[in-house]
Order: C-alpha cells, then sequence, then structure tokens
C-alpha cells in the first residue's frame, strides 16, 4: 500500500535501506576499487545507514517518553536522519551520503531549500528538464505533516547539488553521478511522492550501469562503481517504504575474479608513483574526524586539506562538520582542523595492508586504524597496539544476564541486549577493543543480528584484528559453540570447530502470543504458548510445560545426544525438573543441562545437540 512521505515512512526508509546493505555489504565491499581498493565502502555505507537509524529511533522513542507521548514531526525525523548519518559517516562513499541525507532534510524540513545553489553549480550538477512538478500530482495535495511530490523531486535535487559542492575535485561515474541521475529522474516523473521515488531509483540504476564507461579504474576491474551501488540500494529502500513493493532488482556486485590493483593515470585515482606504504601510488593515510568549527573557518581548512592530499569531503553544518580526506601526512591533517576548532573521534587508517589485499583479490581485511586517545583502543599514529594484545577473545551477544554470566564463565565476553534494543554494530566494535585480543571471534546468537555482527567484524579487520562471525541463530548455538572453543588451536581451525557445533545444534524458543495471528502451525489467540522450532512456530498450545515436552518430544524424533534448557526470567523450577525428568523417562542417553538465562522475552530457550 502506498505511503505518503511521514515521519514513519523515514523510519521505514531506514530499515529498509539498513536492512538492503547489510544483505549487499560484502558484495559491496567487493567491487570497492576507487578512490582506494581498501575493500570496505559497503561496510562504510551499512555503518553510516546504522546510525541514521538509530537516530531516527530515538527522536520516535524521545517523543514517546514525554508526558503527552507524542509523535514526531517529518521534521524532527529528517534532521534527526541527518545528524546521525553526520556523526556517524564512515569513509569516502559515507561522508557523501551523509551529505546527501542533509541536503534532503533541508527540504523535506523546512519546506524549501531558501538560498539552494544553482543547479550548474558544482561539476557534474548541470542544467536539466524542467520538473514534472507541474503536472498535477496523483495523489493530490500531501497531508499535514508529510511532504509531497514536489517536495521530494526538490529535495533529491538538493541532495545533488550540495554533496557536489561538498567534494573538492568531484569525478564522475561515482555515487555523484548517480545522485544527479536520481534527482533527474524525480524532476521528470509525474504522479504521486512514490512514483517519483520509484523513478529517482530507476534513474540512478541506469546511471549506475554507465559508471564503468565514465570511469577508467572501474572499466579495467570490470565493476560498477561501489558508492554508487551504495546509493542505489538506498534509494530502493526509499522506494519501498514509500510504494509498498520492492523496486526492480539491483543486479548483483560481481567483481572479475582475481583482478590485479588498478592504476590510474588521470591524477584522479592512484597514480603510478607509489606512496610509502600505499601500493596503489594514492596517499598513505586516511584521516576522518568531526570537527565543531564556524563556517568561515571551514573555508580556510578545505584549502589546506586540499592541498595535502585528496578525496577530499566536507560535509555538515551549522558549527558540526565530518572530515574526509586521504594525505600522507596524517598530523598535518589533524592540526589543520585543531586550527580551525575542535576536532574529535579522530581516526587514522593506513591503506597499505588493505592495497595488497584488495589488490591480490581478497579485500577481507583493510589495513590497521589509529583511534586517537579521546576513544578505547587506542593505537599510535602506525596502527601498531601500545600494549601487548591477547591472542584470541569470543564476543557474544545473549539475551539475559544470566546467560551473560555463562558466557563469561567460558572466557567470552558478553554483550546484553535488552528488549526491543537490539545492540549496534558500534557496541560490539566497543566490545572487541575491550578483549584487547589480535583474533576475535563473533557470536550474535540471532538472526536478525548477523548483518551488525558482519559489520563489526569489518570494523575490527580495519584496526587490525582478524576476526570471524560464526553465523549462529540462538544462545543455545552460541553456548555449543564455546564449548568447543579452544584458544590453542589455529585461529582458522578454532572456528572451523565452533562453527560445526553451533551447526549441530538445533534449536527452539517457546514464546506467548501476544494478539491473533496466523502462523505456520495455524491461527494463534493471545495468550497461547507457542513453539518455534529453528526459527518457525511448529506447535501451539495453552501450557507451557506440556508445549516445551511435545517440542522436545518432536525434536528428539530425529536424534540426540545432549538437551540444553535456558530458563527465562520468572519461569519455575518445577518446569525445568519436569522438562528433565521427562526427556530421562522417554528418552534414552539422553542428557539434560539446566541453566538460568534470565532472558526476559523468552521463557524458554531449548537446545539438541
Amino acid at each position: 500500500m502506498p505511503h505518503t512521505l511521514d515521519a514513519d515512512a523515514v523510519r521505514m526508509w531506514c530499515g529498509l535501506a539498513l536492512d538492503a546493505l547489510g544483505r549487499a555489504r560484502a558484495d559491496i565491499d567487493a567491487i570497492n576499487v576507487y578512490p582506494v581498493a581498501d575493500g570496505d565502502t559497503g561496510t562504510n555505507l551499512y555503518l553510516t545507514v546504522e546510525s541514521a537509524a538509530q537516530a531516527v529511533d530515538a527522536a520516535f522513542n524521545g517523543h514517546a517518553a514525554t508526558a503527552a507521548a507524542s509523535r514526531p514531526t517529518l521534521a524532527d525525523v529528517v534532521r534527526a536522519m541527518a545528524h546521525g548519518a553526520l556523526i556517524g559517516a564512515r569513509g569516502n562513499s559515507g561522508t557523501i551520503l551523509a551529505q546527501l541525507l542533509r541536503g534532503m532534510a533541508d527540504v523535506l524540513a523546512d519546506g524549501a531549500a531558501a538560498g539552494d545553489p544553482p543547479a550548474g553549480d558544482g561539476a557534474g550538477a548541470g542544467d536539466c528538464d524542467a520538473p514534472a512538478a507541474g503536472a498535477a500530482d496523483a495523489a493530490g495535495p500531501a497531508p499535514a505533516g508529510a511532504a509531497d511530490a514536489d517536495g521530494l523531486r526538490r529535495a533529491l535535487r538538493r541532495a545533488a547539488d550540495l554533496a557536489y559542492l561538498a567534494v573538492a575535485h568531484p569525478v564522475e561515474g561515482t555515487v555523484l553521478t548517480v545522485a544527479v541521475a536520481a534527482a533527474e529522474g524525480a524532476e521528470r516523473a509525474a504522479g504521486d511522492v512514490a512514483a517519483v521515488a520509484r523513478a529517482a531509483y530507476e534513474g540512478a540504476r541506469t546511471a549506475l550501469r554507465a559508471t564503468p564507461g565514465q570511469l577508467d579504474v572501474l572499466a579495467r576491474a570490470g565493476v560498477v562503481d561501489a558508492g554508487g551501488y551504495g546509493l542505489v540500494t538506498v534509494l530502493g529502500g526509499l522506494a519501498e517504504a514509500l510504494s509498498g513493493e520492492s523496486p526492480a532488482a539491483l543486479a548483483p556486485a560481481r567483481p572479475r575474479p582475481a583482478t590485479p590493483a588498478p592504476v590510474a593515470s588521470d591524477g584522479q585515482g592512484p597514480g603510478a608513483c607509489p606512496a610509502d606504504g600505499a601500493p596503489d601510488g594514492g596517499p598513505a593515510f586516511e584521516v576522518i574526524y568531526l570537527l565543531e568549527a564556524d563556517d568561515t573557518a571551514v573555508t580556510a581548512l578545505r584549502e589546506r586539506l586540499d592541498a595535502l592530499g585528496d578525496s577530499l569531503v566536507v560535509v555538515g553544518g551549522d558549527g558540526l562538520w565530518n572530515v574526509h580526506v586521504h594525505v600522507d601526512d596524517a598530523g598535518a591533517a589533524v592540526e589543520a582542523g585543531i586550527q580551525a576548532g575542535r576536532p574529535y573521534r579522530v581516526r587514522i587508517t593506513h591503506f597499505g595492508a588493505a592495497a595488497r589485499k584488495a589488490g591480490a583479490g581478497a579485500p577481507d581485511r583493510p589495513g590497521p586504524a589509529a583511534v586517537l586517545p579521546d576513544q578505547p583502543g587506542a593505537q599510535d599514529p602506525t596502527g601498531g597496539p601500545r600494549a601487548e594484545r591477547a591472542t584470541r577473545a569470543v564476543v557474544a551477544v545473549v539475551p539475559g544476564d544470566g546467560l551473560a554470566v555463562l558466557c563469561a564463565e567460558a572466557g567470552a565476553t558478553a554483550v546484553a541486549t535488552r528488549p526491543g534494543e537490539p545492540p549496534a554494530s558500534g557496541e560490539l566494535v566497543d566490545a572487541v577493543r575491550r578483549t584487547a585480543a589480535r583474533e576475535v571471534v563473533l557470536l550474535p546468537n540471532d538472526t536478525e543480528l548477523h548483518h551488525t555482527a558482519a559489520a563489526a567484524a569489518a570494523q575490527a579487520r580495519a584496526e587490525g584484528v582478524r576476526a570471524a562471525v560464526i553465523p549462529t541463530r540462538s544462545a543455545v548455538q552460541g553456548i555449543a559453540a564455546l564449548a568447543v572453543h579452544e584458544p590453542g588451536r589455529s585461529f582458522d581451525e578454532d572456528v572451523v570447530a565452533m562453527t560445526s557445533a553451533a551447526g549441530a545444534t538445533r534449536y527452539a524458543e517457546l514464546a506467548v502470543a501476544e494478539r491473533q495471528s496466523w502462523t505456520m502451525a495455524g491461527v494463534c489467540q493471545a495468550g497461547d504458548v507457542l513453539g518455534m522450532i529453528d526459527g518457525d512456530v511448529a506447535l501451539i498450545g495453552s501450557e507451557l510445560a506440556a508445549t516445551a515436552e511435545a517440542v522436545l518430544d518432536r525434536m528428539l524424533a530425529s536424534g540426540g545426544e545432549m538437551v540444553t534448557l535456558v530458563l527465562g526470567a520468572g519461569l519455575p523450577d518445577e518446569v525445568a525438573e519436569r522438562l528433565e525428568r521427562h526427556v530421562r523417562e522417554g528418552h534414552f542417553a539422553v542428557d539434560t543441562v539446566v541453566y538460568q538465562g534470565g532472558q526476559p522475552t523468552a521463557p524458554l530457550i531449548i537446545g539438541i545437540e
């Protein structure tokens, strides 16, 4: 069903875009060859949108917590989205995406972008056909608190214009080109706001396919622009949120196998003469920081940073900026920020290892990063650790305090979840840093957290940590993996053993239905007990213990040697005793172990090994 462009639609857009980027993250990383082949564009875009989505959720939660339990307006939400993207922007593409979102927020929040730069101001942002805003929108005027089709057209144009102005030396065949095509597609489209969003997506998708013909480095690698691919993915989320229908599928990102790292000769991309520590010939370091500074000081900062390196992008405004540049002298780039205002969240990434990996066709581990002293896990400017690291650690996401204690006793670092508040990738990265380990295994223990864990692992690799994610779908699979964890083995052998143990563990969960609903096992009513096996509702019962017995019988019918019962908060011990007795009397040679998990949402989690 079509949706108006209101606060709820923006929240839905952020969620859909984040899910889509999570699915495409590894593919986008794999085709990242410009401006530096460091294999992290998909991860950077995911982290940027994740920060935007969290800010939007916070806006809703903040309004819900007020005495009047009000709801945020469209202006509240788009401003929160833009601010979240700004403070969480990662990498070149993430920084540009933050500016695109800011441009959209300028129009959608204020109703008009007063003082917009001319359409032709900035390379590539040339004049286009007259917008289709003159045609009557099929849906008529937008309801109060929502933007109409013309508002979305102007928002996309403002976004493209601001993005071009933020980049010191715009290059065609990149995310900038795709952004302009999206704006032009929207301007040509008649109809309601959903039709405009679909046209923007189609325009961007068409432009993306043409990027190899505009940028030699893409043509030589046989790929489309990675940042542009990410932007099309984000616009697909917008089109789906407004139309209620998934847009036409984006062609999969498939780089040519074993393609050597390209060498550019146009001065815009990697040059022919390698810099120290930068095999692709570009600057050796990526420097990113947030900056509190007056607008006037930023003009001078741009000039100074432009003289120091390339890939300069400065986005933001109103006293808060996100600065991104590639340089050989990282200290000078930070010093320029100090002279302009107050830089913080400073990150310095060395490109050497990343470029070598990407050039060999294995962009799985970017080079080390230096996190300056205002952050946990500080390292020296070359990426080397300041303190001796532990050899290997495990980070596990768990839904209850009891499980957190259990994981800690097994030697893991636990990240406890809260009902309705899954951890962000940044929380997992912080947990990885706290381990101070050279090698880390992540156990997400929830299907919905696999993308989050993958993004955290990618960030950990960027900081010089060898990281792997075992795709555990339940806490009991995580327990099984921890049981066979052996730091004395090689990293690969340990990961294989833990993955095998988790995969050999079937899992079930009992929950209480909150309302009437259709399930795989039929219609349930509010208060019914749902027995979910491997993620699907398999049984519906009226009493928890009896339903749990039926679930155990069904799972053990195909075999099993060990039953694990994880008791939720408030579940009586008598239930566990009854289930232990049921297994002992009804299933020969099957052992049972019981843990007090303390999880607040699921009364009982079951594992069968």
